[in-house]
């Protein structure tokens, strides 16, 4: 019988596990990629939105309620809602994107932002409420979380 030794390696054993470890390794390495990129494209999603909510109110506060929706529309991303509530003396609007890229499930991206109307500006609720130019439907649009709820809100959702 020949002798063998403890150390020499088997011959049957482990020929494909260096295969078998790279795989795992790469797996690991594209999902940690994949939910990196999608992090990233989330922020993305939220400066927009935050910016959207931003011009929208500065144009809201000065009485230009149209043109307030088509930037809205132009920096938000797609499919984001937008909702103008008058809160006391001010406006609040809140764009939403509830798909937040449809990479990661379950995060909803949300940006508020609070103006105070000019002097001279027309007042957002008195907007005619059958004109379809302005923010689009207003169907299901709850208020913004600390608004008053008998403060009049008009949404948006991108066309």
């Amino acid at each position: 019988m020949p002798a063998t030794s403890r150390a020499s390696p088997p011959e049957h054993g482990d020929s494909g596990m260096v295969t078998v470890e790279a795989a795992i390794a790469l797996c690991a390495f594209v999902t940690v990629l994949a939910m990196v990129l999608a992090g990233m494209s989330t922020m993305l999603d939220q400066i927009r939105c935050t910016d959207a909510a931003r011009e929208a109110a500065r144009l809201v506060a000065r009485g230009d309620q149209d043109l307030a929706a088509d930037a809205v529309h132009k920096i938000a991303p797609s499919g984001a809602t937008f909702a103008v509530t008058t809160v006391g003396e001010g406006i609040v609007v809140a764009v939403r994107d509830p798909a937040a890229g449809g990479l990661l499930p379950g995060v909803h991206v949300v940006a508020d932002a609070f103006a105070v109307p000019e002097p001279d500006a027309a007042d957002p609720d008195a907007a005619d409420p059958d004109d379809d130019t302005s923010a689009g439907t207003a169907g299901g649009q709850a208020p913004v979380s600390g608004a008053d709820p008998s403060s009049r809100s008009t949404g948006g959702a991108r066309r």
